[in-house]
């Protein structure tokens, strides 16, 4: 790594801890107790019913912290002056943005003004990951809430799923993020499902020629010219990102890539690189729990990644809305 690297990731991390250290467990501990309980539960009772909800809400809280840090900017709607996060490319497909509104309500409804919606988001992703038969984690809270949503933000920031290795590498250092968490967090591609578009170039043209790219393995890719994506315009078709696994949280996902069926370029990325490569190897051959355990570690950092607190921001009463 050189000297600029070094530099920039020092710098990185001193923006993440001193923010982070202002987050603590059981934030709510007195000013609502039954907070997390009451998240919990809400997730408990309804993802089981919607099971292809799960993988929205972790990569929600993911976009989220990618882009002015965890601040449940990502939440915000647009205005007529304002494109917001929720217009930007990468956000299109999100979903789970009602589900995250019935939990503020019931927290609203317990103690007004008191838990804000960036809390929320990383609460509904940890305990949609348990459901999932996942890890579970403890998250710190006391994050406030941001005023700012641009779109032109979160299409700088976000990784598409078309990143190259240094892209990758790129944008998570810029977030204090390092090679060990690229990879993990990338795990949560162990759950869910996506669309035809993210990957058709891979399959169609992948150098702007009419080719398919050579890192997918070709039995893969026939698979997907003739059962799923049959034409490079389909914008419909869902596809499972862990196939044969997609509703539980397990290293399938990881077993996939090494086989060159991860389903994304930024998937096929991880084993371009020889520590990558060497870490996804570890975690296919160690025991399910060494995943989980360092999935939940990569899940807490992210997740303390440009948090505001103290003063700043504010607790939003409608989490789609910035407070008047």
């Amino acid at each position: 790594m050189n000297h600029f690297w070094v530099i920039k990731l020092a710098i990185a991390g001193l923006v993440i801890s001193t923010a982070s250290a202002q987050l603590k467990l059981d934030y709510y501990a007195k000013s609502c107790p039954r907070a997390e309980t009451i998240v919990q539960n809400f997730v408990s009772k309804h993802i089981p019913n919607a099971p292809s909800l799960a993988s929205p809400l972790l990569r929600m809280h993911f976009h989220d912290c990618f882009v002015r840090g965890c601040d449940a900017s990502v939440l915000i709607n647009s205005t007529s002056n304002n494109q917001a996060e929720k217009s930007a490319a990468p956000n299109l497909t999100l979903r789970g943005f009602g589900f995250i509104d019935s939990v503020k309500s019931l927290l609203e409804a317990e103690c007004p003004g008191i838990v804000s919606c960036a809390d929320i988001i990383a609460l509904v992703a940890r305990d949609a990951v348990v459901v999932t038969g996942g890890p579970s984690w403890s998250v710190p809270t006391g994050r406030r809430d941001g005023t700012v949503s641009k779109a032109s933000e979160a299409l700088a920031n976000i990784p598409a799923p078309t990143s190259n290795f240094s892209t990758l590498q790129t944008k998570f250092a810029n977030k204090g993020l390092d090679l060990k968490d690229l990879v993990l967090l990338s795990g949560a591609h162990t759950i869910g499902i996506s669309h035809c578009p993210a990957f058709t170039n891979r399959l169609y043209n992948f150098t702007g020629k009419g080719d398919e790219d050579p890192s997918l393995d070709p039995e893969y890719a026939a698979n997907l010219k003739a059962r799923k994506c049959k034409t490079p315009t389909d914008n419909t078709t869902i596809v499972e990102m862990d196939p044969g696994s997609f509703r539980t949280f397990d290293l399938h996902y990881y077993t996939l890539v090494l086989k060159r069926r991860g389903l994304f370029q930024s998937d096929a990325a991880l084993i371009t690189n020889s520590l990558t490569k060497s870490y996804v190897s570890e975690l296919v051959n160690g025991p399910l729990q060494t995943f989980f355990d360092k999935f939940a570690e990569s899940m807490v950092k992210m997740g303390q990644v440009g948090v505001k607190t103290g003063s700043a921001g504010e607790i939003r009463k409608k989490c789609a809305v910035v407070n008047s």
